[in-house]
């Protein structure tokens, strides 16, 4: 592509490329990244968005999560495209409806006494930190290692060491600093507290994976190449607690359609 073309094709890339990476693509290559499009799992629901606690399906109730937050668990592990639609549209759906069921027929609760205290506690240690860690610093180190140890192939050796990183790496969160303590407007706060998030996330990732020793659709274990139906035709529930993370499993149910090897 010519740069005459560049321009008048992509100017949107040309612009973004030079605004915030200072890279002209009329002269110098695009840097690439990796990002995360989507996550095969979310918040356990039944059929209509009821969260469910436990792997015997116990419904929270009141409670209710859909779109791509959710996992209502009919795709099995394989992320194939238009999932998102049957998240939003199909369950979505059903989510809304029971959700306006069950309020119309459930009596109103007040919110107990210091409801918002856990979260405002953890907004207000980030703007007091005054810590030597950088969030910037630890989020290139978290994207480093879940490249390179938890992505589609995995061994339990990567696994492992992916692990004791993101371990010592939540716990230099702990000490965190912000330069920016203010409460308006402030990216610095929201992309930190973010960051909070998706440690924990990946060390849930990380733990399940570990655990699970097979490979399925996009969890390719080098080490287990073989899927192992017998042993792991469940789905994984996971616990965060401090470091630990406590493992379960639910059943997988089985319609019309019955599991067979995917050779394609």
């Amino acid at each position: 592509m010519t740069a005459g073309e560049i321009v008048s094709k992509i100017p949107d890339v040309h612009d973004f490329a030079k605004t915030y990476l200072g890279v002209d693509p009329l002269t110098q290559p695009i840097p690439i990244q990796p990002t995360a499009h989507y996550a095969m799992g979310g918040i356990p629901t039944d059929n209509y968005g009821r969260v469910i606690v436990d792997a015997q399906k116990t419904v929270l109730p009141g409670l209710y999560a859909a779109g791509e937050v959710a996992c209502v668990s009919v795709h099995g592990a394989n992320r194939l495209g238009t999932n998102s639609l049957v998240d939003l549209i199909v369950f979505g759906k059903h989510a809304g409806l029971d959700a306006a069921s069950y309020a119309s027929q459930a009596d109103f609760i007040e919110l107990p006494a210091g409801a918002a205290e856990f979260s405002q506690a953890a907004v207000e240690k980030l703007r007091a930190s005054r810590g030597r860690e950088k969030a910037g610093e630890i989020g290139r180190e978290m994207k480093a290692i879940m490249f390179d140890e938890v992505g589609v192939f995995r061994t339990a050796a990567g696994l492992k060491t992916a692990q004791d990183k993101l371990v010592e790496l939540r716990s230099r969160y702990q000490e965190v600093a912000l330069q920016d303590r203010g409460l308006a407007y402030n990216t610095e706060l929201v992309n930190t507290w973010e960051l909070g998030n998706l440690l924990d996330l990946a060390l849930v990732t990380t733990a399940s994976a570990q655990a699970r020793t097979e490979s399925r659709g996009a969890h390719a274990r080098e080490d287990y190449p073989k899927r192992d139906d017998d042993a792991w035709l469940k789905h994984t529930l996971a616990w965060l607690d401090g470091d630990t993370v406590r493992l379960d499993y639910k059943p997988v149910t089985i319609t019309r359609f019955q599991p067979k090897e995917r050779t394609y």
